[in-house]
């Protein structure tokens, strides 16, 4: 046994003595439908809507397996790895020659045409619908069964599977299977048209038996089997979170590694749950932003033994005024979801923190969560230019340049693709922008960005005046790259305005002068974020040297008790 059980106990006995909950009463035989997909699969979405559409036209009677799998499944930098060591030896078997393909309880159909040769098993989509309503007319010799509770304080997994043989089966022996998958997870998916935000469901995650399942010894007309097994759910799998919550899982039976015979799916019972926990679990990251406004988003998790249907939300930016926003909804216990909240507006400094609270209950360690996040770069020209260089599949790609209204100011792509591997430099689209806070968005229509050594090393650049402006280039991307940028007015030295703070760079030799009118935190930084003067300076006259440091604008933040002020510095 592997030593990911942790225990296995087998039964099989009078049915008057043990049976509990799997039916004795003759059933039909239930689709058990493997799915082998990938991230990179441009299809796969379409196959999923096949799946859901033959799962909902046969509610209970129908269980589907997403197996991460092969080429189209490997990620690239920063993509989640879904696959797992069960998938390969399960697609070996099926014959597969494209993806999407799948199985229908491992079996081969009269009539239906396999991807591979006769006799395998993989059907492309448009076969499983009418290869599922075959099984599904079939009488089944075997019930299946599976409950199981998870304890959200040890993750300790307690599952049961029970079988019962309400005919005999033509094989002595047969295979129990037990599967863990996992839903609701947030990823790429090519063709799925949601950039990193498509949700994977059902996404094996485990097999709990083992590669080809454990034995069933009796299979006899009214042998009843069960086994059970305790297993520690990781944290994580591959580097992907295992949610909890979010799992579900798949009994089967099969008479060998391929023909399966019946199956079935539930979801988990919890224990250890508090009577009133409602947690921030995560509070989603902002990329850089000009300082107008965003619009966070934070995600809850119901830690209850009961569902909420409201909750009450908290959040600021920089210790500004306090946003409320009240959640309603119903959220079960172990349930997440993610609560888009209304744009808050702030004035931006060079880093800046979001925070988000809930109120107070049986365990306040878990009801405020924040995220930083940087000031957008900014830049004093007016002259932009756009370098693409597209890899061999230019037509994949396509990009627009937006304004605060939500106009687009520019635009390229597709391009002309290429018939080997590399790279095209596209003509320079070069454009004068008036002050304003911009948007650059550039989409692969694959979902795998534009800078690979299989395809070539392409990507984009954003330049003011022929220089690149930090932090806006880039190619290793899925479907789709975001940046913002600012073009600014940046007074020189002497044109700031003179307010409560008033101060004084001169641009010849660094020197910075300031009046301070309460005790005051002063950063200064460049554009790229990196921190020069970080500085508590008291009420009064002071000064600070920025000599030796390169010509160019910089951003200077002044924190007091009742000071909040951005500028900037042109050292000429």
């Amino acid at each position: 046994m592997k030593k990911i059980l942790l225990s296995a106990i087998m039964l099989s006995f009078g049915l008057a003595n043990a049976q509990t909950f799997v039916n004795t009463t003759p059933e039909g035989k239930k689709v058990v439908l493997e799915i082998f997909t990938g991230i990179y699969c441009g299809f796969c979405p379409q196959g999923q809507q096949v799946a859901n559409t033959l799962a909902a036209n046969n509610p209970g009677n129908v269980v589907i397996m997403n197996i991460h799998q092969g080429s189209f499944a490997a990620p690239n930098a920063n993509d989640p790895d879904f696959r797992t060591t069960f998938g390969t030896p399960i697609a070996s078997q099926t014959g597969l020659t494209g993806y999407p393909a799948g199985t229908i309880n491992r079996q081969s159909f009269a009539g239906i045409a396999p991807q591979g040769a006769a006799g395998t098993t993989a059907l492309n989509r448009n076969n499983w619908t009418a290869a599922g309503n075959q099984i599904l007319q079939q009488s089944s010799y075997v019930n299946v069964a599976v409950q199981g509770q998870i304890n959200v304080n040890t993750n300790v997994l307690t599952l049961t599977a029970e079988v019962y043989y309400t005919g005999a089966s033509p094989l002595a022996t047969n295979k129990l299977n037990i599967a863990i998958l996992q839903n609701n997870t947030k990823g790429p998916q090519s063709g799925g048209n949601l950039g990193n935000n498509y949700i994977h469901n059902r996404r094996l995650i485990h097999m709990l038996t083992g590669q080809w399942g454990t034995d069933i010894s009796n299979t006899a007309a009214g042998a009843f089997n069960t086994q059970s097994f305790t297993y520690t759910i990781p944290a994580a799998h591959n580097g992907v979170p295992i949610e909890i919550g979010d799992l579900e899982f798949v009994a089967f039976v099969a008479e060998t590694q391929q023909n399966i015979v019946s199956g079935n799916k539930a979801t988990p019972t919890y224990s250890g749950l508090s009577a009133n926990d409602v947690k921030v679990k995560s509070v989603a990251s902002i990329a850089p932003d000009c300082g107008s406004s965003v619009q966070p988003k934070v995600t809850i998790q119901n830690m209850s033994q009961t569902s909420i249907s409201a909750l009450p939300i908290q959040y600021s930016i920089n210790n500004g005024q306090v946003a409320n926003f009240n959640w309603t909804g119903n959220l079960a216990p172990l349930q997440s979801v993610e609560v888009t909240l209304p744009s808050y507006t702030f004035t931006a400094q060079s880093t800046n923190t979001l925070n988000v609270s809930i109120p107070n209950d049986d365990v306040n360690s878990n009801n405020t969560g924040s995220v930083t996040f940087a000031k957008a770069p900014s830049t004093a020209s007016t002259n932009i230019t756009i370098k693409i260089t597209t890899d061999a599949y230019g037509s994949e790609t396509t990009w627009t340049l937006k304004n605060s209204a939500n106009q687009t100011v520019a635009n390229g792509g597709p391009y002309n693709d290429l018939t080997a591997a590399g790279t095209t430099v596209q003509p320079d689209v070069n454009v004068t922008l008036p002050i304003d806070c911009y948007t650059f968005q550039i989409n692969d229509s694959f979902g795998d960005g534009m800078n690979s050594a299989q395809y070539g090393l392409g990507g984009y650049q954003i330049l003011a005046d022929g220089v690149l402006i930090p932090g806006l280039s880039g190619g290793v991307f899925g479907a789709v790259d975001i940046k913002k940028f600012s073009v600014e007015n940046v007074a020189s030295a002497d044109e700031f305005s003179q307010e409560a703070i008033k101060f004084y760079p001169n641009p010849t030799n660094g020197i910075v002068n300031i009046s301070l009118p309460e005790t005051t935190l002063v950063t200064v930084t460049d554009l790229s974020g990196k921190i020069i003067i970080n500085k508590e300076f008291f009420a009064g006259d002071s000064s600070f040297d920025l000599g030796g440091l390169s010509k160019g604008v910089y951003i200077i933040n002044f924190v007091g008790e009742n000071i909040r002020k951005t500028d900037k510095i042109l050292l000429k």
